[in-house]
């Protein structure tokens, strides 16, 4: 005798239906096909607008309240998984479970089940963008704020990256840098015929490991600024001492620093002692934690409010002129892991919380 299939909440089918459609980075046209089509079935305030695998959703319009934004990136990161998306005990389990197709499945999900809660108070506005797991310079989302100027007046967008339902304010920004030492080749037989490129790179690498974080607090919130030495590459053979030698410096910088200021920092601490090659610029974001619309997200039970140290996009909404958090229901931890999954009950946690807050925001506007 057939067992009769548990029925699941309307948000767990959803994050399913979209665990069932890869999108891994690069390759997100298929997910982006069946999300548009998803939204035409639903009485939005106008068409949508695509721009490449990007989608800007206008929900509601003309409503007086606060104007808002749901952000949410559909690509994964490729990572082993040892079976299809499923369903064991509180974990549902995929790629992109926590990172960040749970956030994406809430979104979709409030529009769908919830819209009598918000659309007469709230202005709401749902992006869904492609290439955020790679380089600053594809993520889609520039080319979104870039082209799409009507994004430009709302009053706070929530990027639903996985937080465990904790409100995570401001960004870190991140710079990665080559750090090129050079010297001259010789046999290592006779190594004083030469200049080794590695060795000239050993007060360096002592000088960086010697270095503690720069603490500075921000709206109440501790962020940290640290570097990082992150992959090391050189050397031309065994016994042939190196003319070259190529470092991966990461510099992650708190919200008060600017992304110059952040780039003046890594020149000094090189110095003249080697070449410094910029290959990967993402500015930091201010946390925003006396917004109104902020403190009334906090009110509607968010788990904890911490500082983000890490880059996001909510630093790129920054870039824009767009006040911006994250906040998600995906367990943070789980982001990037093989047999990634997340929790159900955070999953249903935080479709509340956000239901609760679009209820207290269209509340406001009466």
């Amino acid at each position: 005798m057939k067992s009769t299939p548990i029925a699941q909440p309307s948000v767990v089918e959803t994050l399913m239906w979209l665990l069932d459609r890869p999108s891994f980075y690069g390759d997100e046209g298929p997910i982006t096909d069946a999300i548009a089509e998803r939204l035409s079935r639903q009485a939005l305030a106008g068409p949508t607008r695509r721009y490449a695998n990007s989608i800007v959703g206008p929900v509601t319009r003309g409503t007086g309240g606060p104007k808002l934004l749901l952000a949410g990136h559909t690509d994964v990161v490729r990572t082993e998984h040892e079976l299809p998306p499923r369903i064991e005990g509180d974990r549902i389990y995929g790629p992109g479970a926590a990172d960040m197709k749970s956030g994406l499945a809430v979104m979709l999900d409030l529009i769908e089940h919830e819209r009598a809660a918000f659309e007469r108070g709230v202005d709401l506005t749902l992006v869904f963008y492609a290439k955020e797991e790679g380089p600053f310079v594809d993520n889609e989302l520039g080319r979104v704020l870039d082209e799409d100027g009507e994004l430009h007046d709302v009053d706070l967008a929530i990027c639903l990256e996985p937080s465990d339902n904790k409100l995570s304010l401001g960004a870190s920004g991140s710079i990665h840098a080559t750090v090129r030492f050079t010297g001259t080749t010789a046999h290592s037989a006779r190594p004083w015929q030469g200049k080794n490129a590695i060795h000239a790179a050993g007060q360096f690498l002592c000088d960086l490991g010697a270095l503690t974080p720069r603490e500075v607090t921000l709206d109440g919130l501790l962020y940290r600024s640290v570097f990082s030495a992150n992959m090391a590459q050189g050397g031309r053979g065994r016994n042939v001492v190196p003319d070259r030698f190529e470092l991966n410096l990461n510099h992650r910088f708190s919200p008060d620093r600017t992304l110059e200021q952040a780039q003046a920092d890594v020149l000094a601490l090189v110095g003249d002692r080697a070449e410094v090659i910029f290959t990967d610029l993402s500015p930091a974001a201010p946390p925003h934690a006396h917004h109104p619309m902020v403190l009334a997200l906090i009110e509607s039970g968010v788990a904890a409010v911490e500082p983000k140290q890490a880059w996001t996009d909510v630093a790129r909404f920054a870039q824009a002129g767009i006040a911006a958090v994250n906040f998600g229901p995906g367990d943070n931890a789980q982001a990037h892991q093989k047999n990634e999954h997340t929790s159900l009950a955070k999953l249903l946690a935080g479709r509340e919380i956000l239901l609760r807050y679009l209820g207290r925001l269209a509340e406001s506007a009466k």
